[in-house]
């Protein structure tokens, strides 16, 4: 039953939300402020991770390719593919919602339990839209850049750990990116990142907006928000793999 009480309140705050702005100048002044929060704030790890994502995935390709029946080129076409499939999208969605979720339901939860966003409810404004709004609509945004950062640079680190490490020839690599290359691979990639922006961005307010108590309890909305937007998170990535 806790499932569908859960369900139903997000979707309500979700209708809170989704309301006009009360104040469009400063709306789209907390956009802004929101993407660097989010977006930019999270590139130093994303790009660590992926370069050096890419560059294992490289090496193991490598390593269990070691056939003379296999065309070398198969390592640089599996590595482009998993990473613009799977790893951009997935894994990378997987570590914003530790580090993009705990901040916000932190944030809205310590807001919550200092009264900020009741003083907000008194003075008639929106506090749903006003705070949640505009970390959903940078989600939206900054996730698909953040996605397609990540191809690009854990497709680099493979192909230069496979060039200096000598198990990969660049020239082999390169071919093995052009083969068969899909577009529509990245066009996937990016609507997936932008539903898990806006799941993650959403359902970490959630909890944050209905913590309740003290800084222990801001502390369990924070990890139940990090728990719930992954599971939701690989939900979708399974739905939408099987849809589109």
């Amino acid at each position: 039953m806790d499932f569908f009480y859960h369900i139903g309140r997000y979707i309500l705050l979700m209708q809170k939300v989704l309301g006009r702005p009360d104040e469009k100048k400063m709306f789209r002044r907390n956009i802004g402020k929101e993407i660097v929060a989010i977006g930019w704030d999270s590139i130093g790890i994303v790009s660590i991770i992926s370069f050096f994502m890419g560059g294992v995935m490289a090496l193991q390709l490598a390593i269990n390719m070691e056939n003379p029946v296999l065309p070398q080129y198969l390592v640089g076409l599996g590595t482009r593919d998993s990473i613009i499939l799977e790893f951009s999208s997935l894994v990378i969605a997987l570590i914003l919602s530790g580090k993009v979720g705990s901040s916000i339901a932190s944030e809205i939860g310590t807001m919550r339990i200092t009264q900020q966003i009741d003083a907000l409810d008194i003075m008639g404004i929106n506090s749903a839209n006003y705070l949640l709004f505009p970390k959903i609509i940078a989600g939206a945004i900054s996730f698909p850049v953040i996605c397609c950062l990540c191809i690009v640079l854990g497709i680099g680190g493979g192909w230069i750990v496979g060039d200096v490490s000598g198990m990969v020839p660049s020239n082999q690599y390169i071919l093995g990116l052009q083969f068969m290359f899909q577009p529509f691979y990245v066009f996937f990639s990016n609507i997936k990142m932008i539903i898990f922006g806006i799941l993650i961005t959403s359902i970490s307010g959630y909890y944050g907006y209905y913590a309740q108590g003290g800084s222990l309890q801001v502390g369990q909305a924070s990890t139940q928000a990090v728990v719930v937007s992954s599971i939701a998170v690989l939900v979708f990535d399974l739905s939408l793999l099987a849809f589109l």
